[in-house]
């Protein structure tokens, strides 16, 4: 199956979301490269992730993981900084589904915590917060989970620097962590590079 048929592919899943979603506001469900996205407003998140989770014919009932997304300098995306994808799983319909949520504000990402649907999402969205700032309501312990207790910033952002805002080791005369301002200057390693659509794809003609 080449590409562009999987593209355009239609299956089961795609028809039931758009029948039962695609028709409301705010809603989108494409289905590219053999995997099924479905984008939703965040005003109906846990209203909707609930119906996925509860109705017979999506039967969405394990949570395999949830990310945060920096969409800053994106080229083809021009809306909401901040997102959230869910990546769900259908034991009973051997489906898999994306479900993407953008959060309304830039400037405070918040969306609603999804713990009390899938418990699981404790966890991971400890980890969206820790790495990218996003806030979930309704969390019960929100705290960070990989960065250290006193860091500052949320490191996967993409104006976060590469280095940084401080540097820690060890002091022998002090017997503890010192946090110090970094002493590397900044530098780019790798230089960015726009590729042009289609970069690398043979052409065939006729």
């Amino acid at each position: 199956m080449s590409d562009e048929q999987k593209m355009t592919e239609i299956t089961p899943l795609t028809e039931n979301l758009r029948h039962k979603f695609a028709a409301e506001e705010g809603f989108s469900v494409v289905n590219a490269l053999g995997e099924t996205t479905l984008e939703l407003p965040a005003t109906r998140m846990i209203e909707v992730l609930t119906v996925l989770r509860d109705d017979k014919s999506f039967a969405f009932s394990q949570l395999i993981d949830l990310a945060g997304v920096d969409y800053l300098g994106y080229a083809k995306h021009a809306g909401k900084r901040f997102a959230v994808v869910y990546h769900l799983l259908s034991l009973f319909h051997n489906n898999r589904l994306r479900v993407r949520v953008f959060c309304p504000d830039d400037g405070f990402p918040l969306l609603n915590s999804t713990t009390s649907i899938w418990p699981a999402a404790g966890w991971f969205e400890r980890e969206a917060f820790d790495l990218f700032g996003i806030a979930f309501r309704g969390h019960e312990d929100l705290r960070r989970i990989l960065t250290d207790y006193g860091f500052v910033g949320h490191p996967f952002r993409k104006d976060f620097p590469i280095s940084g805002y401080v540097e820690m080791r060890y002091d022998p005369e002090r017997r503890r962590v010192v946090y110090e301002p970094v002493s590397i200057a900044p530098r780019e390693i790798t230089p960015r590079i726009v590729r042009e659509e289609l970069f690398g794809k043979e052409k065939h003609d006729g």
